[in-house]
């Protein structure tokens, strides 16, 4: 089983207009609701690789209760194309969950982003959810989890690290995908693996090279790096090797692509394939989302036909 935590669930609405226009009323075209948050996006795509998958963080108000009936339509029995499972272990909070509203633009393509803060976490309601967490970590045979996401207020800043060092004593590998300060403080905890895009590198690092960027990252404590780099792929940097991926170009919204890659890496990992399966894997998932309509899914068609199209190649490991 692989677990994810989205401290900050959200439920995502997508909205698609034929043309986005400043100032303009805008009639909508069709709408979808899925249950969101990076972890929530990233088990959903793990399962429809076939892996059962446990998903935690807070649930709170109306809009918790619209992310945990989601999440129960995602069941197994009500979506049969989905070999794997995706079982909530959301914690209940007082405060309500946020919504993020996508606005899609048909005739360009682009999205629109909309992020409402996140409910305000309680410290009672904080050591509830650690409990929970390291029940998770022991009694249910978890093989690896990720952390994922923004922070709701309320939580420590230095959160991830908390996590990542549970996971650790537990012996689970630990992903990690957050940003900002969030993410400087999980480094010191030695995560197996972080996944930050190009700015996300150069904004922790001060660096805008990815080579230089993904190494000087590693030496403040995970063990890998894997940068994403929009168009040009990914960038994978470990003790001792670098590789890059590079997929064919595509156009589509980009909205969940790096959640694809986190699940790409994390089956990869579980499977016990090489770092450049894994690669490969993370780098067709993340295109194949590309042509998606909504986060949290992927072009099964288009992932089979782009994997084999992935070109994986070593790199020399000093930038």
């Amino acid at each position: 089983m692989i677990l994810t935590v989205t401290p900050n669930a959200a439920v995502d609405l997508t909205y698609r207009v034929p043309r986005l226009e400043r100032h303009g009323s805008h009639r909508v075209t069709e709408v979808t609701e899925r249950p969101g948050g990076k972890g929530i996006n990233v088990a959903r795509v793990l399962a429809a690789l076939g892996h059962d998958t446990v998903v935690t963080g807070f649930a709170g108000g109306r809009t918790g209760e619209q992310l945990r009936a989601l999440l129960a339509d995602a069941a197994p029995e009500k979506l049969l194309s989905w070999p794997g499972s995706v079982t909530d272990a959301l914690v209940p909070v007082a405060a309500g969950t946020r919504r993020t509203v996508a606005v899609v633009d048909e005739e360009s393509g682009d999205t629109t982003q909309f992020n409402e803060p996140g409910p305000l976490i309680t410290p009672e309601e904080w050591d509830g959810f650690l409990g929970t967490y390291r029940g998770l970590l022991t009694d249910t045979g978890t093989d690896a989890v990720a952390l994922c996401g923004s922070l709701p207020p309320g939580v420590p800043v230095g959160a991830y690290g908390t996590l990542v060092r549970e996971a650790r004593s537990a012996g689970v590998p630990v992903l990690l995908d957050t940003s900002g300060e969030p993410l400087l403080r999980g480094l010191a905890a030695r995560p197996d693996l972080i996944k930050p895009n190009a700015h996300e590198l150069a904004e922790i690092t001060g660096t805008s090279e990815p080579l230089r960027a993904a190494h000087e990252a590693r030496r403040r404590g995970p063990h890998t790096v894997a940068a994403s780099l929009g168009p040009d792929g990914m960038l994978l940097v470990t003790a001792d090797q670098v590789w890059q991926a590079v997929p064919p170009r595509l156009d589509g919204n980009p909205t969940g692509a790096g959640d694809s890659a986190v699940a790409g890496l994390l089956s990869g990992l579980v499977e016990g394939l090489p770092w450049p399966a894994r690669l490969a894997r993370a780098v067709a998932l993340s295109a194949a989302t590309v042509r998606s309509r909504v986060a949290g899914e992927f072009d099964q068609e288009t992932y089979a036909e782009l994997l084999p199209q992935v070109e994986v190649a070593e790199r020399t490991p000093t930038p």
